[in-house]
């Protein structure tokens, strides 16, 4: 079954050592989400440039409905450089005053919102109070079954305030572990092992599941009913990590609303994640058979010791 999923937030180019490849974490959610199978759909926003230009014909290209993407006539579209740790995980040079940070209230917009089960959103485009305040208009309208926020935490992108109203108006959480160190101290929660964690988080919020990604160790999830899963990750020979997290988000969100067992929503997420990491940028095309041989080789790295 087809779910209807939104989107809201940055595209913008991440300028890779390698060259430029179009992303953004909700961009890059909206893109996975649809190459499962699902219908989904993009409110964001582009300045009236080149890159922007290059942008919305990239996303047709895609497929993709840009009928919720917005132009900018004053503000340029957004670019992020992208380096890499010794690790090999990304690191974000994020440029401010850019287009998306500057989303209105459109009918467009308004109308997707509406017919969606999912919406998802983060922080990165909360930094503005104009598209702040779009958001926030756009997620009470919302009534389909899963607000999802995928946390994102960019420096100096957030807030203290902007988290914890985000965690309060979503159902479902996402983030990864260094995140998840933030967000125990704003909770007070600082201390608990990352294991207990999202059950506490659980105890004093209104979500019904919080998800931990473990980069290339996996990642744990609980729900408000009490159940609790680890499944360490798949391995892949990694090309870069970029969006890799964004196709987790995509299919785990797919499995919780087609009524999956929790294992099996995280394996699944896990699977694209690994199948994107292989390969260059966070767009480029994975085959329903590529994740099909991950999951039948059952090829996993090793567990994470505060899960094994």
């Amino acid at each position: 079954m087809a779910y209807r999923f939104v989107a809201f937030g940055e595209v913008l180019w991440d300028l890779l050592p390698s060259g430029r490849v179009l992303g953004g974490a909700p961009f890059n959610f909206t893109r996975r989400v649809a190459s499962i199978g699902n219908l989904s759909t993009m409110i964001s926003r582009l300045g009236d440039d080149d890159l922007g230009r290059e942008a919305l014909a990239a996303m047709g290209e895609l497929g993709m409905d840009t009928r919720c993407i917005q132009r900018d006539a004053r503000r340029p579209t957004g670019t992020v450089p992208v380096s890499f740790d010794a690790g090999g995980n990304p690191v974000f040079t994020i440029v401010p005053d850019v287009a998306y940070d500057f989303i209105e209230p459109a009918p467009e917009a308004e109308a997707a919102v509406s017919a969606a089960d999912c919406f998802c959103f983060g922080t990165l485009a909360q930094r503005s109070r104009v598209s702040a305040a779009t958001l926030a208009g756009l997620l009470e309208r919302f009534t389909g079954n899963l607000r999802l926020l995928d946390l994102n935490l960019r420096r100096d992108c957030w807030t203290p305030e902007s988290v914890r109203s985000s965690i309060e108006r979503a159902d479902v959480l996402k983030l990864n572990d260094s995140e998840a160190e933030t967000v125990a101290s704003l909770y007070g929660l600082e201390g608990l092992p990352l294991r207990a964690f999202p059950v506490a988080l659980l105890g004093k919020t209104r979500l019904s599941h919080v998800v931990v990604t473990l980069g290339p160790r996996g990642a744990f999830a609980v729900s408000g009913s009490g159940e609790a899963v680890y499944e360490p990750a798949y391995a892949v020979d990694v090309v870069d990590t970029v969006g890799s997290g964004d196709a987790f988000t995509a299919a785990f969100a797919h499995g919780l609303l087609a009524g999956w067992p929790l294992a099996c929503s995280v394996g699944f997420g896990n699977a694209l994640g690994a199948c994107v990491a292989g390969q260059r940028g966070a767009t480029g095309p994975v085959a329903s058979a590529d994740v099909e041989r991950l999951v039948r080789d059952d090829r996993r790295r090793e567990l994470d010791p505060r899960f094994g």
